[in-house]
């Protein structure tokens, strides 16, 4: 599964938890906020003013081998 901006931000911290790191290097403190559960990927770039393309960029070479080597332990 590759993440898309449709995905919600709380499913994939959880679904892949690597990506953790990701919010938090560009600056979005989503970790723990109660809107993550319903802002999608897309909601959170605009809302930060990120490029949507760079930042879902690093989270899909975040999990790019997750397949390898299980899931992402955070």
């Amino acid at each position: 599964m590759t993440i898309e901006t449709t995905h919600l931000v709380d499913d994939v911290m959880r679904r892949w938890p690597a990506t953790i790191r990701v919010f938090l290097n560009h600056g979005m403190r989503c970790v723990g906020c109660p809107i993550a559960c319903f802002h999608t990927v897309d909601d959170a770039c605009r809302e930060h003013e990120l490029d949507r393309a760079a930042f879902l960029a690093d989270l899909r070479a975040t999990t790019a081998f997750e397949g390898l080597a299980g899931p992402a332990r955070p």
